[in-house]
């Protein structure tokens, strides 16, 4: 079932791209790959993936090359091993690089900060155990902003990594001037705590502190970035696993079990009671209720004889089946499904990283300033020592200290404190996406309502006791593995007690069962089984049957005796909290809209009981990616709540995906925001937390910027001393750490 193959002309390429650090080394990739001849190519900075489609017969290793020479990486992407372990999966390399100079700089910077904050520490050498331990920290460590710095130089842009590159550089540089050739080497040096703005040639004091504390709080928030990025590919991963690993072959009449993959169309296989279909076929003999919840999210099992089609990855609740293979490999409506979610992921449009987007003013900026201040000393006749001491103290003050603090310790506590409420947040992509969504469009079957068979009603016949139909219907649904059977003995037993024993029992196939009940023959079943079985249905209980199945509900009639006794009717209970959901979703500013592959009657039943006035029904899976879609073509942003593989997507798709943690993993995977409780209150939550994350992100990346900007003017007129400037950056850091942990005090809409 590898759909991901290199193939070129319809299908495209697909290039696995490595080095790119924001959204503008993505467009600048698109941009190369474009200008080749005949090439379309979108590329994704979230999955870190190019999509191309090419003239036939192009030569994949082109477009790798001309990535090549952009400065990034590129490579098609490895066939997945057969049998592959999760486990044992390698581990991606730049992940792993960067966990590794994240401990490294954490181990030394830490001690470098202490030497420059606590004067107690500073004993007679201390600046050259400073300079030992922050060196590696500035050269290793920041290793992957300098590289990336020099790329965007050559392409003549600047990015927060321009930023990050040349503050570290010019206070490492600085610091090394200061210590070989200035008085800052000299035995017993200290930082005092002169907060007085006074002239000062800067050969005297060290900036170690401030390059190796930039390294580390950047690094730590690229590498949680880049964590949570790599989850892109489970739920391809997830949906693919879904299937059945093997299957059992019919081969001259004798069961052959072999590997789903050696499947080849017109084969016969059988699946037996709670076994996973193999691949989508048709029933050659059998019949049986098929359970495709996990792929279609819906919760009524379908019945199916021979000549029903039946899909790969949906389970056999009932009986024996033997199916024919009409489709394998690709082509199964499962791989499709997995096509799907790729490509609405590499789709998606991605934002530009805030940062990213200041600093792409801000850098350009800070460098003319630092050379028109340069220029200004030389000119006004003051030594080269002072010039340089004001313009390399302009760039030293740029670099801002709680930039690196300013969206990993919001995401940090804003994350953290939606987990303690069940709501899990991807990545900072997401807080983003809640500022503007407007629409909420919400799966039916396992997020609005419970996702499972219930006993929703009873309704008897004149002079039978409500208890009695109860307890005999139940005792002999008891006995049965439908789902519908199940809901039925579930519901009996919470409300009548102990179920009688029951003897003599028979499965109708597809029809329903009878046996022996308290002395009584008792059946239950379809309509026309007690039709055949007693004297019909009489008028009451015929009008209740066609009042619930208008509403789209299951009824089960029940008879004992030769005549009917009563109606169950079951269907999809609404969850008890949805309609206080959808209010709050409302209060948000949000239009919420239904939408569900189950008939016109029963979603718009379901949306008047939880107060959702658009329904979209009679949707196929594979249409809901479709209505996403024309609902963002009508210029709306679009969250999507949804639990099944269906959804997934449809949750790829939307500018938003919410999926319900007690849904697929697959739908979870393709979503941005998982709600473990399986709450609907929760993505009321979910949309409130992460926009007030993000106006804290805001507010942080303000005040990181502003402090400096402040503090600039002054290390141009030379008037800025060390110490001053590290109090500035030490309290905008705690005003950036400060502001963030405000979240934790986030209340939830869910009473405790």
């Amino acid at each position: 079932m590898d759909s991901r193959a290199p193939l070129i002309a319809d299908s495209g390429i697909e290039l696995e791209i490595g080095g790119m650090t924001c959204a503008s080394c993505a467009n600048r990739i698109e941009r190369k790959l474009n200008k080749l001849d005949g090439v379309s190519a979108t590329v994704n900075y979230a999955t870190e993936k190019a999509k191309v489609t090419a003239p036939s017969g192009y030569d994949p290793q082109l477009l790798v090359a001309e990535v090549e020479k952009a400065g990034y990486t590129a490579a098609l992407p490895a066939p997945p091993a057969p049998e592959a372990d999760d486990a044992a999966e390698a581990e991606d390399p730049e992940l792993r690089s960067l966990r590794q100079r994240l401990i490294g700089a954490a181990v030394l910077t830490v001690p470098v900060i202490a030497l420059a904050m606590i004067p107690a520490l500073q004993f007679e050498y201390w600046q050259w155990l400073s300079l030992t331990l922050a060196a590696p920290v500035i050269t290793w460590g920041a290793w992957p902003f300098h590289k990336a710095a020099l790329t965007n130089l050559r392409h003549g842009a600047a990015t927060m990594d321009t930023l990050i590159s040349m503050g570290t550089s010019a206070a490492f540089l600085w610091s090394l001037y200061a210590l070989f050739l200035g008085t800052a080497g000299m035995p017993g040096m200290t930082h005092g705590f002169s907060l007085t703005i006074a002239p000062s040639d800067g050969a005297g004091n060290i900036y170690l502190e401030v390059g190796a504390g930039v390294t580390l709080f950047i690094l730590a928030g690229r590498y949680f970035e880049k964590r949570s990025k790599r989850q892109a590919g489970a739920a391809l991963r997830a949906l693919l696993e879904l299937g059945a690993k093997d299957v059992a072959v019919l081969r001259d009449g004798t069961e052959v079990r072999v590997p789903t993959a050696q499947l080849a169309v017109g084969d016969e296989f059988v699946v037996r009671p709670g076994e996973t279909i193999a691949t989508d076929g048709v029933v050659v003999s059998g019949t049986s209720a098929v359970d495709a919840s996990m792929l279609t999210g819906e919760s009524v099992p379908v019945e199916v004889g021979e000549g029903d089609a039946v899909t790969g990855a949906t389970v056999n609740a009932g009986g024996r089946l033997v199916v024919r293979a009409t489709r394998i490999g690709s082509e199964t409506q499962l791989a499709r499904m997995a096509r799907l979610v790729e490509d609405a992921q590499t789709g998606k449009a991605e934002v530009q990283r805030l940062a990213d987007r200041i600093s792409g003013v801000f850098v350009p900026i800070v460098i003319a300033i630092a050379l028109v201040t340069l220029g200004a000393w030389l000119i006004a006749g003051f030594p080269a020592s002072a010039a340089f001491t004001a313009a390399v103290a302009v760039l030293v003050i740029a670099c801002p200290c709680a930039l690196g603090l300013a969206t990993p310790t919001a995401l940090l506590v804003g994350t953290g404190r939606g987990a303690q409420l069940g709501v899990l947040i991807k990545g900072p992509e997401v807080l983003e996406s809640t500022r503007a969504v407007d629409t909420v469009v919400l799966d039916k079957t396992g997020t609005v309502t419970t996702g499972r068979m219930t006993l929703t009603d009873v309704v008897t016949a004149p002079g039978t006791d409500r208890a009695e139909v109860l307890r005999r219907a139940g005792a002999l649904e008891h006995a049965s593995e439908h789902p519908i059977a199940r809901a039925i003995a579930a519901g009996a037993a919470e409300e009548a007690g102990p179920l009688p024993e029951v003897t003599g029992f028979t499965n109708l196939e597809g029809r329903g069962v009878r046996g022996t009940v308290e002395g009584h023959e008792v059946t239950v079943g379809r309509a026309s089984l007690i039709d055949a079985s007693a004297a019909g249905l009489p008028d009451d209980l015929a009008a209740a049957k066609a009042d619930a199945e208008a509403q789209g509900r299951t009824v089960v009639a029940v008879a004992w005796d030769g005549a009917a006794r009563g109606l169950l009717v079951v269907a999809d209970a609404v969850k008890p909290t949805s309609a206080e959901a959808i209010r709050g979703l409302k209060d948000l500013g949000l239009t919420p809209v239904l939408l569900t592959g189950d008939n016109t009657a029963v979603a718009r039943q379901v949306a008047a009981e939880v107060g959702i006035e658009q329904v979209v029904a009679e949707v196929l899976p594979e249409d809901k990616v479709d209505v996403i879609t024309r609902f963002q073509g009508e210029g709306k942003v679009v969250a999507m709540i949804g639990d099944g593989v269906n959804d997934a997507p449809a949750l790829a798709q939307a500018d938003l995906g919410l999926a319900m943690g007690t849904g697929t993993d697959v739908a979870i995977e393709a979503a941005d925001v998982t709600l473990v409780r399986g709450d609907l209150r929760s993505a009321v939550d979910a949309i409130r937390l992460s926009r007030r994350t993000l106006r804290t992100i805001k507010v942080n990346l303000f005040w990181a910027f502003a402090y400096n900007v402040a503090a600039i003017p002054l290390a141009a007129l030379g008037l800025l001393n060390p110490m001053l400037a590290g109090a500035a950056m030490a309290f905008s850091s705690v005003f950036v750490v400060g502001n963030s942990l405000r979240l934790r005090g986030f209340r939830s809409v869910i009473p405790r």
